[in-house]
């Protein structure tokens, strides 16, 4: 194939109708503050942070500043038994927001990493515990854990499993936690913690003793913003404990101030025994991901292994990358100084009024929402997804970003949004859907 300098054949895009897109294509070319620029000069008001991922916003130049400092110096270092001094710094800093205990950081370079990464900690830590017959892992109908081979084998959403056969044995979903009456809930529904007893029911059917951890999103973000009933992960945190099994939360969307906290664990008030990040986490300037990891855990690994020997074979080449550490040390040393997170918090029920103002629309299913996370879902079309899909580029074409996750418009503005940005958002949000009837 001949393909010439401007062609968009080439590039084959990721979790995209690549077809449609290449007809009518939407490109991104500027970013800055809490707005994009498309290709033809129009302001895109960014709604969803990226992908949950630029909290503030674009074009940060102490972000971009301290990237190119470091290059300058040091482009890229091994971490394979060398070392440099970005990743101890941002570890110690990152283990002084976790909760209490979650004081060990490893670096990898993206969500789906950082969960492949949790479940290969949880097999080592419980093989040095002399349990390696825990080689089960459970978690959720419509839960997202990122498209490597173990967090897809983990995914309950059956469009990102159906073509990749049966993955990783030994995996187990309990039921996801959105039941009916939980339609247009605001905040963390009343009912629905029973729901955590599937966890129960697993340990029963294939024995407690060899399921090496449950793994749950706090806010199931990519599947449509599902908030947690009040005591569901209570409940978890107590199964887990009573059975052995680790409880690894899955903050890559909801961390970083997103829930109104620094963690979601710290808002729902639950310690879980990992956690993995990402996304935020350099306010997206630089690829990056981690897992937090409790005390016990990190010492069980690394002080069984014999003197001198690797205690966890595996890593990768661009873990704690110079350029990634960097960005990460800039982006806290902001979220520090402005107040990001209790800014966020702050705005959060002016967000959350303005988004289920929506609800007097015929064409709204249904809006659940959390801190500065909403998922506004709209009455299916003739097929499942397909008028999602086409709201999703007419508000983009109408200058607002939202990803859409089938028909649900997941809403994860930046969290420096400012209530005019929030009335900006709805305006174009009414003027789409009053060109439908709603």
């Amino acid at each position: 194939m001949q393909v010439t300098t401007n062609s968009l054949d080439a590039y084959w895009m990721p979790f995209t109708a690549n077809r449609d897109f290449k007809d009518e294509p939407r490109l991104l070319v500027k970013g800055e503050g809490v707005y994009y620029w498309n290709h033809k000069g129009e302001k895109i008001l960014d709604g969803t942070a990226g992908l949950f991922c630029c909290a503030l916003g674009h074009g940060r130049k102490e972000i971009i500043d301290a990237v190119s400092h470091q290059l300058s110096e040091l482009d890229y270092s091994p971490s394979f038994n060398i070392g440099h001094p970005g990743p101890f710094e941002l570890a110690s800093k990152i283990a002084a927001l976790t909760p209490d205990t979650l004081n060990h950081i490893f670096f990898v370079n993206s969500g789906s990493e950082a969960i492949d990464s949790a479940m290969k900690i949880a097999l080592a830590y419980h093989r040095s515990n002399g349990q390696a017959q825990r080689q089960r892992f459970v978690s959720r109908e419509r839960s997202y854990h990122g498209v490597n081979f173990g967090g897809t084998s983990l995914s309950g959403l059956m469009k990102n499993r159906e073509t990749f056969g049966t993955l990783l044995p030994g995996i187990h979903h309990m039921r996801h936690t959105h039941l009916p009456e939980h339609s247009f809930v605001r905040g963390q529904p009343e009912t629905g913690a029973d729901l955590a007893e599937d966890l129960q029911r697993i340990c029963e059917l294939v024995g407690g003793d060899t399921i090496a951890a449950c793994i749950v999103e706090p806010i199931a973000g990519s599947t449509g913003i599902l908030v947690p009933p009040v005591g569901y992960l209570d409940r978890l945190r107590e199964i887990c404990d009573r059975h052995g099994i680790l409880l690894i939360f899955d903050e890559v969307i909801c961390g970083f101030g997103r829930s109104g906290k620094t963690f979601a664990a710290q808002s729902f008030n639950v310690t879980p025994d990992m956690m993995t990040l990402a996304k935020a986490i350099t306010n997206a300037v630089q690829p990056m991901g981690a897992v937090a990891v409790k005390d016990e855990i990190y010492a069980t690994v690394v002080d069984k292994a014999p003197p001198g020997a690797i205690e966890l074979f595996h890593g990768y080449t661009y873990s704690a990358h110079p350029a990634a550490c960097a960005a990460g040390l800039a982006t806290l040393a902001i979220y520090e100084r402005e107040n990001t997170f209790e800014k966020a918090a702050e705005l959060s029920p002016y967000f959350l009024d303005a988004i289920f103002s929506l609800k007097d629309s015929p064409l709204i299913k249904d809006i659940r929402g959390y801190g500065l996370l909403a998922g506004v879902e709209v009455v299916p079309g003739a097929a499942p997804g397909q008028r999602g899909y086409e709201m999703m580029k007419e508000l983009f074409w109408e200058g607002l970003h939202i990803k859409f996750t089938g028909d649900v418009g997941c809403v994860s503005p930046p969290l420096i949004f400012s209530r005019d940005n929030v009335d900006e958002m709805m305006r174009i949000w009414r003027r789409v859907l009053a060109r439908h009837g709603g």
